[in-house]
């Protein structure tokens, strides 16, 4: 019984990885590879809308490198929350970025065939303050 166990599991489809990565993975390791400078495996991450707007992934990389510095080197992810819309969720990203500042990031998700993709990345500003 017990091999005939071992072989039906062995017969059965594996899960897909992309299908069991979670939103919070795609993000931590896109960060993590802005971070080593695998400018290939961040472009991984990145949504067909993205690749499309960019074209390379150093392209992109320079967008990410000029635009979003906090990004490009970053520290102290924590994630904060996430709403889910019609076909997109966002989820909100404290990291803290080279100059020592905390940002809060909105991640935009897509699910797509390959699994959660990065379809876009906004700064929430921060609230003003009133004296």
């Amino acid at each position: 019984m017990k091999h005939l166990l071992i072989l039906v599991a062995l017969c059965l489809p594996a899960p897909s990885l992309a299908q069991d990565t979670s939103i919070e993975d795609v993000i931590r390791n896109q960060l993590q590879s802005f971070n080593d400078r695998d400018i290939a495996g961040a472009w991984e991450h990145a949504s067909p809308f993205i690749k499309g707007t960019f074209g390379t992934p150093e392209n992109f990389a320079r967008m990410v490198e000029n635009g979003y510095p906090m990004v490009w080197d970053n520290t102290d992810v924590r994630f904060l929350d996430r709403n889910e819309l019609e076909n997109l969720t966002r989820q909100e990203v404290q990291i803290q970025g080279p100059d020592g500042v905390f940002y809060i990031l909105d991640y935009q998700m897509i699910e797509t065939p390959e699994g959660w993709q990065i379809n876009g990345v906004y700064v929430i500003p921060a609230p003003e303050i009133v004296s």
